[in-house]
């Protein structure tokens, strides 16, 4: 097991990691940029390193930074959490060939699962459901129109190397394709540094379905049941819940089976999460794979009372599956997952400010994750997640309850969130009878305006 981990990494996610290193009698380091100066979390760590200014290509990106304080530390791991380096396999590789333990997956399959169309086709040659899609679009514009065409209207042009919802765009047909495919590579070679992009056919209204899996070095895998993250806003999530409301379990079984045979087939070995569309036809399709811990981890965990982030580390160090997870890993009642935005409820537009009351839920049965404290600031250098509120029930209709108590009593003051606007989506008649899909918000905040 390691002596020492480097968390790298900021609010909720470096929370959750050296909650989990404490808990395991494993030595902690946490990395801070200037504007996290004084996070209450750091206080959960041995040692703490300063690693430069608040924007996120001077501090938490530095990867020469970063591997300084590896080495000043002594350390014998590093957990990238989720977001930043986590998918960085040039990042893993300098981590490793520095004589330290990544706490992911191996570079090789950072590197092949993190390129979008590299990972639909390692997908598709082990058996996995695809939609039509293209490989990276050349430079030529009549070859991207003629690779349009070959896949149907409307489209949706992916960034090859980076997911998040950034740069995601819809093309309905030729008259706005290319104009599309500039603005989300200008995007993604901002958001990525990588210009490159892809089509897929865009589905309307399909569900988000993504299942968690587990690897090990010994060649185990294992899934660890689905999660729902149909209810989004600009491609990004904003509900996730487990198990997925309304679809027959003998489906969810059928897919998970396929999903577990890849990545043990593929010889993954550590977490990942395999995300699918469901179409309205009731299709599934293989949209990416991604090679990290999950900011919506936690609802798994709920269900079947599995530690992810234990398991991960135990993962890393060389554990088999079998000596790490339960001999029997059932579902247990139903989890559902809200982030708290500091973010306009009208509109959904970030809204930094301080955090003059920040008084979260006490009920101990409702689970809070979050980096801040009252008093701190929500600066415009990162996401303006500011929390995660995360329940538990015997039923979905229970803990759809739980989490508008939750939420209800989540005193946020100082700034915007996107707290009504949540309550607003659970209290709607399509979300509470699993009537959900990609485009159920702007539904129900229009209906809303209406009445």
């Amino acid at each position: 097991m390691f002596n020492k981990v480097v968390v790298a990494n900021r609010g909720a996610v470096a929370a959750r990691v050296l909650r989990a290193l404490y808990e395991m009698g494993i030595k902690s380091v946490a990395v801070y940029s200037e504007a996290d100066y004084g996070a209450p979390y750091l206080e959960m760590a041995s040692e703490t390193f300063a690693i430069g200014a608040p924007p996120a290509a001077e501090s938490y990106l530095n990867q020469d930074t970063l591997l300084d304080v590896l080495n000043r530390a002594g350390a014998d791991g590093v957990h990238p959490g989720y977001g930043f380096l986590s998918e960085n396999a040039a990042f893993a590789q300098r981590v490793t060939d520095a004589g330290v333990c990544f706490i992911g997956p191996s570079p090789k399959w950072i590197a092949a699962m993190g390129h979008k169309t590299r990972a639909r086709d390692i997908a598709a040659e082990h058996g996995m459901p695809m939609t039509k899609g293209s490989d990276v679009l050349p430079a030529d514009p009549a070859a991207i129109l003629a690779a349009a065409r070959a896949i149907g209207y409307p489209v949706l042009v992916k960034p090859a190397g980076g997911g998040g919802g950034i740069g995601m765009l819809p093309a309905k047909d030729e008259s706005e394709l290319l104009a599309v495919v500039e603005r989300s590579q200008s995007m993604a070679s901002r958001g990525f540094g990588n210009a490159e992009v892809y089509l897929e056919r865009l589905f309307e209204r399909p569900r988000h379905i993504e299942f968690q899996v587990l690897g090990d070095q010994h060649g185990g895998a294992v899934h660890l049941f689905e999660r729902d993250c149909s209810v989004q806003r600009r491609n990004q999530k904003v509900i996730e819940e487990a198990t997925a409301p309304a679809i027959p379990r003998s489906e969810i079984d059928e897919i998970a089976a396929k999903v577990t045979a890849m990545v043990k087939n593929m010889g993954y070995d550590n977490i990942g999460t395999v995300e699918m569309l469901r179409g309205a036809d009731g299709s599934f399709n293989f949209l990416e794979m991604n090679t990290r811990l999950q900011v919506e981890h936690g609802v798994t965990e709920e269900i079947t009372g599995v530690d992810l982030v234990k398991a991960q580390i135990r993962s890393s160090a060389g554990e088999k599956l079998a000596d790490i997870l339960p001999a029997k890993i059932g579902i247990n009642g139903h989890a559902i997952q809200a982030r708290v935005y500091a973010e306009d409820p009208k509109n959904f537009y970030p809204s930094p400010g301080k955090l003059t009351v920040f008084r979260p839920p006490q009920d101990p049965t409702i689970r809070v994750e979050t980096g801040y404290a009252e008093g701190r600031d929500v600066t415009p250098f990162y996401d303006p997640m500011i929390a995660k509120v995360i329940v538990h029930a015997a039923t979905r209709e229970a803990a759809i309850d739980r989490l508008i108590e939750g939420l209800t009593a989540f005193d946020i003051q100082g700034l915007k969130n996107n707290i009504p606007a949540v309550l607003t989506i659970l209290r709607s008649e399509q979300f509470r009878d699993g009537a959900v899909h990609t485009g159920l918000i702007p539904e129900v905040m229009a209906k809303k305006k209406s009445t």
